[in-house]
């Protein structure tokens, strides 16, 4: 799982996943661009990771640019090629929330959501990707959720975002991978400041971030060959969501929907989606028991 020598940018990379991506791509050898838009005791937290990096050895840059601006995705890639010549690896990590169910639920707090995850996940990889294509080797790492592919109460604007970065992915897969640009999608699940309040606390003890970062390596490889992937990691647990698709029923001219409605909609040939409930995390991380119940 070679990364040594590339340059990766992770956003959202002051804290929580992100900063356990950055520092497991600088042990492996990587050059960071750490971004992050946070401060901590007036301290931008991109710029004590990207010191924590150096620290050990490594190298690293901090930014503190906006994903949710064009300006803010050229920014970042411009401040790799400043201080390292190029750029390989694009880990988007950055994101926030407004939680709030959809009926109470703001116009502002949509946009805001939407512009930081989708918009910020788009920003980048505009940005990046015409150097990716052009030196013939990119690993992009756009990270989805749980919440996007199965949804969560009073997290509409977040499951849509998350969502729509998997469609970006599948037309990016898609574009790239003639020119060995990957690109996959990460659905990690972890303990952090977003997370928290979520999650029990014999759950939380269970979902260390560090815990996902090896999906990350494997996902920025010079060796890695796959591509329009979706990775679930977290406790340890790695595994794959897909997008499926059942046999179905041909109707002859005039005959009724309702007749086969049960059959088209069962799925009962295809390899089901899983829920993701609280209770099932459970089950897996607290109890050891990955035997998740199929959905509908």
């Amino acid at each position: 799982m070679s990364v040594q020598g590339r340059v990766a940018i992770v956003t959202g990379a002051g804290q929580g996943l992100g900063r356990s991506y950055a520092l497991a791509l600088a042990a492996a050898g990587a050059k960071l661009v750490v971004n992050d838009i946070g401060t901590f005791d007036g301290v931008p937290t991109a710029e004590r990771v990207a010191e924590e990096i150096r620290a050990a050895g490594g190298e690293a840059i901090a930014d503190t640019n906006s994903v949710a601006t064009a300006e803010g995705g050229l920014a970042m890639v411009e401040a790799a090629f400043a201080a390292f010549g190029r750029i390989d690896i694009v880990v988007s990590n950055a994101g926030i929330e407004r939680n709030q169910s959809y009926a109470k639920s703001s116009a502002a707090q949509w946009s805001d959501v939407i512009d930081v995850h989708l918009g910020g996940t788009h920003h980048l990889c505009h940005a990046a990707w015409p150097h990716l294509l052009n030196q013939r080797h990119g690993r992009l790492i756009l990270v989805t959720s749980p919440s996007g592919l199965w949804g969560n109460f009073s997290q509409a604007s977040y499951a849509a975002a998350k969502m729509g970065i998997i469609g970006l992915a599948n037309v990016l897969a898609i574009e790239g991978k003639a020119k060995n640009v990957l690109v996959n999608c990460l659905a990690p699940i972890a303990t952090t400041p977003m997370s928290r309040h979520t999650l029990s606390p014999a759950l939380a003890a269970q979902l260390d971030p560090d815990l996902v970062a090896p999906a990350v390596l494997q996902l920025a490889s010079d060796t890695l060959e796959t591509t329009g992937a979706i990775l679930i990691a977290g406790g340890g647990w790695f595994t794959s969501a897909h997008v499926a698709i059942a046999p179905g029923v041909l109707l002859a001219p005039g005959e009724p929907l309702d007749a086969h409605w049960a059959q088209i909609i069962s799925g009962e040939t295809i390899v089901p989606g899983v829920t993701m409930s609280p209770e099932a995390l459970e089950k897996i991380f607290v109890d050891g028991d990955p035997g998740l119940q199929p959905t509908a």
